[in-house]
């Protein structure tokens, strides 16, 4: 199974695309497909029909997948920075490169 340094609940900041720039914190991470929900990045427009749960219907914005390549990290300075793992007290835990401190 693939291990992927960014998980649920992390605060990442796009690097590349068009929603470069953008920051928020991931819902869902896709492990077959190396990509992952950000809350408030690339949303899409999702046509809905009319059902018994939604009588109106329309237009409803969402969020769509994003590269895990394309997300980065960002430490309790507010800076991106790669993540890397160590072990600590027989426990392996992850850690920023950039200022070495434990996430």
């Amino acid at each position: 199974m693939k291990k992927l340094k960014i998980k649920t609940g992390d605060n990442v900041r796009v690097t590349a695309g068009d929603h470069k720039g953008q920051e928020g914190k991931v819902q869902q991470v896709f492990l077959d497909k190396n990509k992952a929900i950000v809350e408030g990045v690339n949303m899409v427009s999702k046509h809905e029909k009319p059902s018994a749960s939604n009588p109106q219907g329309g237009i409803k914005k969402k969020e769509a997948p994003i590269h895990i390549s394309n997300l980065s990290l960002i430490d309790k300075n507010g800076e991106t920075t790669r993540v890397g793992y160590r072990t600590e007290n027989d426990k392996k835990v992850r850690f920023s490169k950039k200022s070495n401190e434990v996430i």
